[in-house]
Order: structure tokens, then C-alpha cells, then sequence
């Protein structure tokens, strides 16, 4: 810095802004985190398990002892589709325990090409 100002430069350092620290107030009070338990029959053998919401579908039957084909494991061969109570089906291998319900019902029904 002396070198310029022997050369009539002036120099300042870049102005630099400090911010205040922000801080981030939670009330604990208001936060609930709820696990949610489905009871799941699986039919037609009528095992029943109990599964947490979000729990994979593949693997609660597993639990529970049984097997559910599998092909591709995306979705998109369909070897794992059941039926759901309502008469929709999904595939097992992407879906989880559904949210909003206490019970549910799955109809394992079985391809024996697969």
C-alpha cells in the first residue's frame, strides 16, 4: 500500500457490510409430528400387519410374510400391481402406505406368468 501511495494512488479497502446475525424463533408448541399406524389386510389370505404411513408397500408385505412378484421394480412392468379396497390398482413396488386411513385393505391377487 505505500507503493501507492508514493504514486499518489489512493487505495481504500473495499467497503464490506456486516449484517446482524438474523435469528430464527420456533414455537414447539405448534409443531406436531404425528406417526401414523394403517392397519393393513392382505388379501385373500387375510394377513393382517400393522404399517406406518409412507412405509413402502413391498416391504410390509414382506413383514408380514408374503410375497409379492416384482419385475422391474419401477412401475413399469406391472408384476407387482394390486388392488387397493376401491378397485384401483397400484404397483406395490413404488407406492407407500397411503396417508388418511386407519385400515386398508390390498387384494394380492397373483399372475402365474409371472
Amino acid at each position: 500500500m505505500e507503493h501507492f501511495r508514493k504514486l499518489g494512488i489512493g487505495f481504500s479497502p473495499p467497503a464490506i457490510q456486516v449484517w446482524p446475525e438474523k435469528k430464527l424463533s420456533v414455537n414447539l408448541e405448534k409443531i406436531q409430528i404425528v406417526a401414523m399406524s394403517v392397519q393393513i389386510r392382505f388379501l385373500p389370505d387375510d394377513v393382517v400387519v400393522v404399517a406406518e404411513v409412507g412405509e413402502p408397500l413391498l416391504q410390509v408385505a414382506a413383514r408380514a410374510g408374503l410375497s409379492i412378484p416384482t419385475g422391474c421394480l419401477m412401475g413399469s412392468c406391472h408384476a407387482c400391481e394390486v388392488e387397493l379396497e376401491d378397485g384401483s390398482t397400484i404397483c406395490s413396488c413404488i407406492s407407500g402406505v397411503p396417508p388418511g386411513q386407519d385400515q386398508l385393505t390390498i387384494n394380492l391377487f397373483v399372475d402365474p406368468t409371472w
